[in-house]
């Protein structure tokens, strides 16, 4: 099993292209189960999560060829409706096939899905939003099963005490396309990452109003075809990057960003004393002398992301004063305290919330990742910190970041993949 050795103090310089994001990536991939005919996906990124959806789509009877960053995916058994629990239970984002599998051949199997640990993460709203179209769905020896399936337009609310479904609201946009009549999602998630399935769906001959909005309506179409289609950039990796730079970067050039997509979080490193300039893709960062205390609050988009919470939490474990985090997606996202605890930080979680004291300096110690963004923040930590940081399983980084031990040693970092 793999792990990183970051040798810290060592300053960035210089330019790092962002990759496709794996949130718009895996959706639009599921999606190619609409189509009769070839769809090409290009800007796709080589990511672990990547293989394991090429994986279930060839189980469910499709072709997926690989050609740099373009996928070609095409079917070429429309028998198969069984996603299997080897491949989903690793995964969360593969539950995306059950909606497509319900619109274009009738029938699913698709295991409980899997992913980091995060906390509770149920899929009742998927199974709501999908009944509401006429499917009969029952969850038995943990799989989502349905047959015999004949979808209809219906209105749709996906309400929950966290906000907005992105995955549920995915699923359910994908069943509507191929469903017969009007359908209306109330409660949408507004997410670009799902902005850019519901254009993606448009390229392929879909009918659908109100993208980027919570309210979308869907008119039903009998079929869908090929398109050839290029993925948004990965805000959470430019992120990522950006934080990098913060923490000790001479001059950090983050290239192909889409700042839109990014506000909230731009808007936290501004107060965090964090100077970021904007030239037109790309987002320009250099190392502060001191970083402010800074309250976040984590929301569905436009708001502050979860997947940047533990990343953003490395630069207040370094700020002047007392920062608070507040975790309202997943509540229990803090598996990460206690190791950015072991390289010198001083965080205490109450609730779901992190109170962070701001110290002079981390340094370098063993520790453990303990999920894909927890790992980035690790690494990120490892990078300012006095010494050696050995992070242990970094196979869950490789799920979401392309290559981020090259990409940051081509800046200037010393990161050893042992």
């Amino acid at each position: 099993m793999d792990k990183f050795i970051v040798h810290g103090g060592r300053a960035l310089e210089g330019s790092i292209q962002v990759s496709g994001a794996k949130n718009a990536v895996l959706p639009i991939m599921a999606a190619a189960l609409l189509t009769d005919e070839e769809v090409v996906v290009r800007n796709v990124p080589d990511l672990r999560d990547v293989r394991t959806m090429a994986a279930v789509l060839g189980e469910l009877g499709m072709t997926v060829d690989f050609d740099g960053d373009a996928v070609r995916i095409k079917a070429s058994d429309e028998s198969c409706c069984t996603a299997p629990y080897e491949l989903v239970s690793t995964m969360r984002a593969s539950i995306c096939v059950l909606g497509p599998l319900l619109a274009k051949r009738g029938a699913a199997r698709v295991s409980m899905p899997g992913g980091c640990v995060l906390g509770v993460r149920p899929i009742d709203l998927h199974i709501k939003g999908l009944s509401s179209l006429g499917a009969q769905l029952e969850v038995r020896r943990g799989y989502v099963e349905a047959s015999q399936v004949r979808l209809r337009g219906a209105e749709v609310f996906l309400g929950s005490t966290f906000g907005s479904t992105v995955l549920g609201t995915a699923n359910v946009l994908m069943a509507a396309v191929l469903a017969e009549g009007r359908t209306v999602i109330e409660n949408a998630a507004m997410e670009p990452e799902l902005d850019d399935l519901a254009r993606f769906l448009i390229a392929m001959g879909a009918r659908i109003q109100g993208t980027g909005t919570h309210r979308l309506v869907i008119e039903g179409v009998k079929e869908l075809h090929g398109c050839d289609y290029s993925v948004i950039p990965d805000r959470i990796e430019a992120g990522t990057f950006l934080i990098a730079g913060a923490l000790v970067g001479r001059q950090v050039d983050v290239i192909g960003a889409e700042p839109d997509h990014m506000m909230a979080f731009l808007h936290i490193m501004n107060t965090a004393g964090v100077s970021v300039e904007r030239i037109g893709s790309t987002l320009r960062v250099k190392a502060g002398n001191k970083f402010l205390p800074t309250d976040i609050s984590t929301h569905s988009f436009p708001g502050f992301p979860t997947d940047l919470q533990a990343q953003t939490m490395v630069l207040m474990t370094l700020a002047d004063g007392i920062s608070i985090v507040t975790e309202r997606i997943y509540p229990d996202r803090f598996i990460h305290v206690a190791e950015l605890n072991r390289l010198g930080a001083e965080i205490r979680k109450e609730g779901n919330q992190a109170i962070v004291h701001g110290v002079e300096a981390l340094s370098g110690a063993q520790v453990m990742a303990s999920d894909l963004r927890a790992s980035a923040a690790l690494v990120l930590a490892g990078l300012v910190a006095d010494g050696e940081t050995e992070i242990h399983r970094v196979y869950h980084i490789d799920r979401g970041y392309e290559g981020i031990d090259r990409k940051l040693n081509a800046l200037g970092a010393r990161i050893e993949r042992i």
